[in-house]
C-alpha cells in the first residue's frame, strides 16, 4: 500500500464534512458547524482516524487564498459607497469595541497584551460565508438592510487585511516571535514597519495599474479560445499566482494577494463568468478550510474552561451586538435596521480563524486562546439562526410618542 496521507485526509475529511454539513442544515444550522465538527472528528483530539496535522494547514492556506479571491471578486465599491455613512464609521467603532472587549477579557486572565490585541480583533469580525447565507435565507441581500450589513461586513474584511499586513512587523513589539524563527524575538523599528508598507504599497500600486491591464488582456485571450477548462485554469492560476508573488516578493499575506487579484478580475468584463466558473472550487477547499480549522479545535476547553467559553460567546453575541445595534440607531437608522445588522454580525467565521493562525504562528496567541476562539465561532455560527430569530420578533416600530 502506498502511503497517500493527503488522500486519506481529504477524502475523509470531505465524506465526514458531507455527512456533518447535511445534518447541520437539517437540524436548521449552517453547514459550517458541520464542516468544522467534521474536523474535530478527524483531529488530533479526538479518536478514530487521525488527519495529517501537517498537510492541514497547507491545506487551510489553499482554503484561504480561494476564500479571499472570492471576497474580492465580489467586493462592490458601488455597495459600500452607498452605505458608507452607516458601514464606515459603524464598522471600525463596532471593531474598537469588541477589540477592547476580548482585550478586556485577556487582562482579567492574565494575558499579555499582544495576546488580548490579537485576541480581541479575532472576535470583532463576522463571518461572511454565515452572513450571506443567513441572508440569502431571508431574501434580504438587495434589501437597504442586507446592503447595509455586507458594506459594513466589506469594511470589516478591509480592517482585516489591514491587520494582517501589519501583525507580522509589529509582532516584536506586541511581545511575539518571528514566524520563520521559532523562538527567536523579532525585532522592532520604524524602519521595518516603513520597509513592509512600502512593499504592500508598491504592490498594491502594481496590481491597480500594470497588472490590471496585464489580467485583463490574459483574461480576453482566453475567452476568445472558447475552452471553458482553460478559463477556469486562468482564474485559479491568478488567484493562486498572485498569492505566491504577494508573499514570497513583497512581504504581504497569501490573503492580501488573493484579494486584491479578485478585485482586478472583477473589474474585468467577464468577472461573473470567472465567479461562475471558480466558485465550486471555492466551495471545495472553503469545505477543506473549516475541516482543517476544526482539526486544531481541542473540545477539551469546553469542559476545562466553560466559564471562559461562556465569557468569549458572550461578547460575540450580545456584547458586538448590543454594540452594533447601539452604533446603528445613534447614525440614525431605524430600529428594524439596527436588529438586523446586530443580528448579522452576533457570529464570527473564517477572518477569525485566518488571523487566530497568524497569531500562533507569530507567537502572539497561546494554544488555549486560539481554542476559545474556536470554541465562540462554533457556538456563535450555532446560535446565529435563533439571533436572528429574537432579532426579528423586536422589529416592531416605535410608537409615534416615542419619535
Amino acid at each position: 500500500m502506498h502511503d497517500t496521507p493527503l488522500i486519506s485526509l481529504i477524502a475523509i475529511g470531505l465524506v465526514l464534512a458531507l455527512v456533518g454539513g447535511l445534518i447541520a442544515v437539517r437540524i436548521g444550522l449552517s453547514p459550517i458547524v458541520g464542516y468544522l465538527v467534521a474536523g474535530i472528528a478527524v483531529g488530533p483530539f479526538t479518536p478514530g482516524f487521525v488527519g495529517n496535522a501537517t498537510l492541514a494547514p497547507q491545506l487551510a492556506e489553499i482554503g484561504v487564498i480561494l476564500l479571499m479571491f472570492g471576497v474580492g471578486m465580489h467586493f462592490s465599491p458601488k455597495v459600500l459607497w452607498a452605505v458608507k455613512g452607516v458601514a464606515l464609521p459603524g464598522a471600525i467603532v463596532q471593531i474598537a469595541v469588541a477589540t477592547a472587549m476580548g482585550l478586556g477579557l485577556g487582562e482579567l486572565w492574565g494575558w499579555t497584551l499582544g495576546e488580548g490585541i490579537v485576541f480581541g480583533l479575532s472576535l470583532s469580525v463576522a463571518s461572511t460565508v454565515v452572513l450571506l447565507k443567513a441572508l440569502e435565507a431571508r431574501n434580504s441581500i438587495q434589501s437597504d438592510n442586507g446592503r447595509i450589513a455586507i458594506g459594513w461586513l466589506v469594511v470589516e474584511d478591509l480592517v482585516m487585511v489591514l491587520v494582517l499586513v501589519l501583525l507580522p512587523p509589529l509582532a516584536g513589539l506586541l511581545g511575539g516571535t518571528s514566524a520563520g524563527e521559532a523562538g527567536a524575538e523579532t525585532g522592532f523599528s520604524i524602519s521595518t514597519v516603513l520597509v513592509t508598507f512600502g512593499k504592500v504599497a508598491v504592490f498594491v500600486v502594481l496590481m491597480l495599474t500594470i497588472v490590471t491591464r496585464l489580467f485583463h488582456w490574459l483574461i480576453r485571450v482566453v475567452t476568445r479560445t472558447g475552452s471553458r477548462e482553460l478559463f477556469t485554469l486562468t482564474a485559479i492560476a491568478l488567484a493562486l499566482g498572485t498569492a505566491y508573488i504577494a508573499s514570497h516578493y513583497f512581504g504581504a499575506s497569501f490573503a492580501l494577494g488573493a484579494f486584491f487579484a479578485g478585485v482586478v478580475v472583477n473589474s474585468s468584463d467577464e468577472s461573473h463568468r470567472a465567479a461562475e466558473d471558480l466558485q465550486p472550487l471555492q466551495d471545495s477547499f472553503a469545505v477543506l478550510f473549516f475541516v482543517a480549522v476544526g482539526m486544531l479545535f481541542d473540545p477539551g476547553i469546553l469542559v476545562e474552561h466553560p466559564e471562559r467559553v461562556l465569557a468569549v460567546l458572550g461578547v460575540i453575541v450580545v456584547g458586538k451586538s448590543i454594540a452594533a445595534a447601539a452604533i446603528v440607531l445613534a447614525l440614525g437608522c431605524t430600529r428594524e435596521t439596527a436588529f438586523e445588522v446586530a443580528a448579522s454580525l452576533a457570529q464570527i467565521g473564517e477572518f477569525s480563524f485566518i488571523l487566530g493562525a497568524l497569531g500562533k504562528s507569530l507567537g502572539l496567541l497561546s494554544d488555549e486562546a486560539y481554542a476559545l476562539m474556536l470554541a465562540g465561532a462554533l457556538l456563535s455560527i450555532v446560535l446565529n439562526p435563533f439571533v436572528f430569530r429574537v432579532s426579528a420578533g423586536k422589529r416592531k416600530p416605535l410608537p409615534a410618542t416615542a419619535l
